[in-house]
């Protein structure tokens, strides 16, 4: 069984409600319906219930009406989200007025029903922008505790099977974050090796890169991934992890034990922290390129509740395998 459909079958035991906010869109409609075929998970749409429905027919979709439907505009519960909004943003500045426009706008109520406890997670960006999919995310659902950035880990599965555990491998931050301090790099380490163990099913063993081993190198960047290695393992005591490591020392063992002798990671590391998002985003794309791996995600991490965004050139495929990834996620917290 590929890592995907352990994924999946991880999710059908979830049973997990994920809120699709672009709920007219033809791709997200063709995922929900093969989702709830499946049972990956239970959805609501959001958009235009007639249009919705409309579009089921038209596109031969036949598990759409067992799909739960609210339409943003004609909500009844419209003013009821709108003081909740206002209640959250008033010290920002929001009025009442702006409450009950935003309640409207699809990836706000989104939000909002996560933070009413009504679904366990997000997936959108089929349409829209990173941006405006991760800004009411922000405003609403916040971080998680202790976590102040949220980053994008992606799943690598290789197919030389030397390389992490049988192949697969985890990498972040390659998606959301351009330079994190020590502090956030360390944030990013902790809940990635979460994301590894909850979505990738492995036992964390994680590698803070750099372009020196254990003093090979003198200069502020490799500072900044060895205090963040502390900070890290001071934020989780449990957490298998060292750095820092150049990554042919975290990921070919005759190189770790003669860079880093006696590290339990070097040459055996499954999860790369990368120093910067230009670094972990050059590097996943790399791999997923030169080596023919299959690259997962980005999976959105440090949000108080699992909020994915999607390339908007995804397929159907990658918008199921999302909210199964989703679902797994709202089941790890």
């Amino acid at each position: 069984m590929s890592l995907i459909e352990q994924i999946k079958e991880k999710a059908k035991k979830a049973n997990k409600k994920i809120v699709l906010p672009e709920g007219e869109e033809e791709r997200t409609l063709r995922a929900a319906d093969s989702v709830i075929e499946e049972g990956y998970a239970s959805l609501i749409l959001l958009g235009n219930r007639a249009l919705i429905r409309q579009k089921a027919t038209d596109f031969g979709l036949k598990n759409i009406d067992k799909v739960e439907i609210i339409d943003p505009k004609e909500n009844p519960k419209q003013r009821y989200y709108a003081e909740m909004l206002y209640e959250i943003r008033k010290n920002k500045g929001m009025t009442i007025e702006t409450a009950m426009e935003l309640v409207q706008d699809p990836l706000y109520l989104a939000t909002l029903l996560i933070k009413n406890g009504e679904v366990a997670g997000e997936v959108a960006g089929a349409q829209n922008a990173t941006g405006d999919v991760l800004r009411p995310a922000f405003q609403i659902v916040k971080t998680l505790p202790g976590v102040s950035v949220v980053s994008g880990a992606f799943v690598m599965i290789m197919k030389d099977t030397q390389w992490g555990d049988n192949g697969v491998m985890v990498f972040a931050d390659c998606a959301a974050h351009p330079c994190p301090n020590e502090h956030e790099l360390a944030e990013i380490a902790v809940v990635t090796a979460k994301t590894a163990k909850a979505i990738a099913g492995l036992d964390p063993r994680v590698a803070m890169l750099s372009f020196s081993t254990k003093g090979s190198a003198k200069h502020e960047m490799v500072d900044k991934v060895i205090n963040a290695t502390r900070i890290a393992q001071e934020m989780d005591p449990t957490l298998k992890i060292d750095g820092e490591l150049q990554a042919d020392a975290a990921i070919v063992p005759k190189v770790g034990a003669s860079k880093a002798p006696g590290s339990s990671i070097a040459g055996k590391a499954n999860v790369l922290i990368f120093p910067t998002l230009e670094v972990g985003n050059i590097a996943y794309k790399l791999v997923q390129r030169l080596a023919g791996a299959e690259a997962i995600g980005p999976v959105m991490q440090g949000m108080a509740a699992p909020i994915n965004d999607l390339s908007r050139g995804c397929s159907v495929e990658d918008i199921v395998s999302l909210i199964a990834i989703t679902a797994c996620q709202a089941a790890s917290k």
